[in-house]
C-alpha cells in the first residue's frame, strides 16, 4: 500500500479493487474468447478478433486480466490472457494491417505473459513485434511513423506508450539498436510535438527526407494547437516510460512539463478530465481515459522524483481516480466496461460518444493496483 495514503485512501483503494475484480470475472464469464473493445447496450457485443484483428487496442483485455493474475495469482486470468495472446498471432501472420502501435498489443499479452511465467513463445512473439517496430524507424527523420499507406512522414504522440516493447528488447537481448531507436524517436517528439509551456501536439507532419515539420494538424483534439487531453496522457506517461528505461533526465523533466500542464487544467473541472483542454466551453465533452492513463503517468513520475516533490503527483493522481471512481465508474456486475464517459477523438460522431473503453478499463485497473503496490509493470 502507497504510504502517502491515509486509512480512508487505503480503504477506498480496497473496496475499489474488489469491485473491480469482481466485475472482471463477470465479464470473464460472458464474454469466452472475445477481444472487447467498446460494449453496447451494457455487453461487449463486438469481437474485435473477428472485426479488425489487427486493432491496436487488442492487447488491452489481455493485460487487464495479466494484472490480475498477477495481482491474485487466479488461474483464471492467466488461461484468458493466454488465449488473447494466441489469438494476435494471425494479426502476425497477416502483417500488412500492423502499425507503430504493436507496442500496445504486445507488451500486455505476450511481454506479460514472458515475464510472469518465462513462456518462450511469448518472448518470440514479443521479440517479433520489436522488430516490427525498429522497422518502422525512419532513420533520414529520426522518427518511428504513424499507421500505414500515404502517411509516410507522420509520427504523432501516442507512439511513445509503444517504445516500451524497444527498451524491452534491448534489456532482454543486450542489442543496443532497439533502445537506440526509441531514444530517437522520444528525443524528435520532444523536439517536434512537445510545445514550450508543457502541451503536446497529437500529430507532427514531417518531411520524411529531412524530418522539418510541414505541419501539425488536430488529429483527435478539437483543432489544430489544441490540447487533446489523451494526447497530452500519453506523453505524461511516456516521457516517464522513457526515463524508467533510460535514467536521463531530459525525459522526467518532459514527463513532469506535460504532468504540470495536465494537472493545472482538471484542477478547474473537479479532477474530471475534459476531452480537449482547449475546445470551446460547450458542449462539454470528458474523456476519462485521459485521466486513467494519466494517473498511471503521475504515479510513475512520482517514484523518480526527489521526496519533497512527490505530494504534487502522488495527490493529483489520488484525486483524479477518486473523482472519476465517484463520476464515471459503473459497478453494475450485469454489464459490461466499468470506467464509463470515455471518448474516441473530439469529433467524433454517432452513438458511440461517452462511452466506456477497454483502454480506459485497463489504466485504471493499474492505477488502483499502483496504489495497492499489486502492479505488474508492463511498461
Amino acid at each position: 500500500m502507497k504510504e502517502f495514503m491515509n486509512e480512508a485512501d487505503q480503504a477506498w483503494a480496497q473496496e475499489v479493487f474488489r469491485k473491480l475484480e469482481a466485475k472482471i470475472e463477470k465479464e470473464c464469464g460472458r464474454m469466452g474468447d472475445k477481444i472487447p473493445y467498446i460494449p453496447e447496450n451494457g455487453r461487449y457485443q463486438e469481437d474485435l478478433g473477428e472485426k479488425d484483428i489487427a486493432w491496436w487496442t487488442n492487447g488491452f483485455w489481455g493485460g487487464l486480466l495479466w494484472q490480475l493474475y498477477h495481482a491474485t495469482g487466479k488461474d483464471l486470468y492467466l488461461q484468458k490472457a493466454r488465449r488473447q495472446e494466441e489469438r494476435l498471432d494471425r494479426s502476425l501472420e497477416e502483417y500488412e494491417n500492423l502499425y507503430h502501435d504493436v507496442g500496445f498489443m504486445w507488451m500486455h499479452t505476450a511481454v506479460a505473459d514472458y515475464r510472469l511465467t518465462g513462456e518462450h513463445s511469448s518472448f518470440v512473439r514479443g521479440m517479433h513485434a520489436a522488430n516490427l517496430l525498429a522497422g518502422r524507424f525512419n532513420v533520414l527523420g529520426n522518427y518511428i511513423r504513424a499507421w500505414n499507406e500515404d502517411k509516410t512522414g507522420w509520427m504523432i504522440v501516442d507512439c511513445l506508450m509503444n517504445l516500451s516493447l524497444l527498451y524491452w528488447a534491448t534489456e532482454e537481448t543486450g542489442d543496443p539498436r532497439f533502445a537506440a531507436i526509441a531514444k530517437r524517436h522520444a528525443d524528435t517528439a520532444m523536439a517536434k510535438v512537445l510545445r514550450p509551456d508543457g502541451s503536446c501536439n497529437h500529430i507532427a507532419i514531417l518531411n520524411p527526407e529531412t524530418g522539418e515539420v510541414e505541419s501539425l494538424p488536430a488529429g483527435q483534439g478539437y483543432g489544430e494547437g489544441s490540447a487533446w487531453s489523451r494526447g497530452q496522457a500519453w506523453a505524461v506517461y511516456g516521457f516517464a516510460i522513457s526515463y524508467a528505461h533510460t535514467g536521463d533526465k531530459k525525459y522526467l523533466d518532459a514527463a513532469k512539463s506535460v504532468a504540470h500542464y495536465f494537472i493545472s487544467n482538471i484542477a478547474i473541472t473537479g479532477f474530471l478530465p475534459l476531452c480537449d483542454f482547449r475546445a470551446p466551453m460547450e458542449p462539454v465533452y470528458y474523456d476519462s481515459t485521459a485521466g486513467a492513463c494519466a494517473a498511471c503517468g503521475l504515479l510513475e513520475i512520482a517514484g523518480h522524483v526527489p521526496e519533497l516533490e512527490k505530494p504534487l503527483y502522488e495527490q493529483s493522481a489520488l484525486k483524479l481516480l477518486k473523482a472519476m471512481e465517484e463520476h464515471f465508474c459503473n459497478w453494475n456486475e450485469e454489464e459490461d466496461g466499468i470506467l464509463t464517459m470515455g471518448k474516441v477523438a473530439y469529433h467524433e460522431r454517432g452513438e458511440r460518444q461517452q462511452v466506456p473503453i477497454i483502454y480506459g478499463d485497463y489504466f485504471f485497473t493499474e492505477a488502483i493496483l499502483r496504489l495497492l503496490e499489486k502492479d505488474l509493470f508492463i511498461w
